[in-house]
């Protein structure tokens, strides 16, 4: 309750409220720059520039470089890697699951970010390890649920080895993806997705 004659506390406009398209702007522009120069070389500087806003607007949303890239990177892996729909079985769960890795790096800046932050995290623990749950972790919780499935449908042991689980479905195409460049086509992921099946059995 306001008393009579006491002035009302003004809510923030302007500058003081955080406009969304201004963010999207800052985030397609820093993973433009991190796409173009690397993370060693990237700038806030260069990130607002390119996004067409001051240094400022960028600072008001994180305190530093590596809480932008982690992030917007967090936030990019959340909408790229949603759970795989049940699909009733657990070939027809990897499949999906493979479909989803697929899409998640259909854009051509990601293997040079992936593989950009490969080489950064090894220079950097602490940043490597806050990769690994900021991009790692969605990951692995959705290939999770594909195990959690089979397990609950009788078609994987209940003592599989989880962490060999997840391994066995994401690092063979990732891989392929990311480090070799061979190609990926539909007869390929079929016979992928009964290799990955087969040894999920043997976990």
């Amino acid at each position: 309750m306001y008393a009579a004659g006491m002035p009302r506390k003004r809510e923030p406009a302007g500058a003081a409220v955080l406009q969304e398209s201004v963010t999207t702007a800052i985030a397609t522009a820093m993973f433009d720059e991190l796409a173009e120069t690397g993370y060693a070389r990237m700038s806030v500087d260069a990130v607002a520039r390119r996004a067409g806003v001051g240094k400022a607007a960028v600072y008001r949303r994180w305190p530093s470089k590596q809480a932008m890239l982690l992030d917007l990177l967090a936030a990019a892996v959340r909408r790229s890697v949603p759970e795989v729909p049940d699909s009733g079985s657990l070939t027809g769960d990897v499949r999906g699951f493979l479909d989803v890795i697929i899409a998640q790096v259909a854009d051509p800046r990601i293997k040079r970010i992936a593989l950009d932050m490969m080489a950064e995290a090894t220079r950097n623990p602490e940043l490597g390890a806050a990769l690994r749950e900021a991009v790692a972790g969605p990951r692995r919780a959705a290939a999770d649920a594909v195990l959690r499935r089979g397990i609950e449908r009788g078609e994987l042991p209940a003592d599989i080895d989880r962490e060999l689980g997840l391994d066995l479905l994401i690092s063979p195409l990732l891989g392929r993806l990311l480090l070799t460049g061979s190609p990926v086509d539909d007869a390929y992921l079929t016979r992928l997705t009964t290799v990955i099946a087969a040894g999920l059995n043997s976990a």
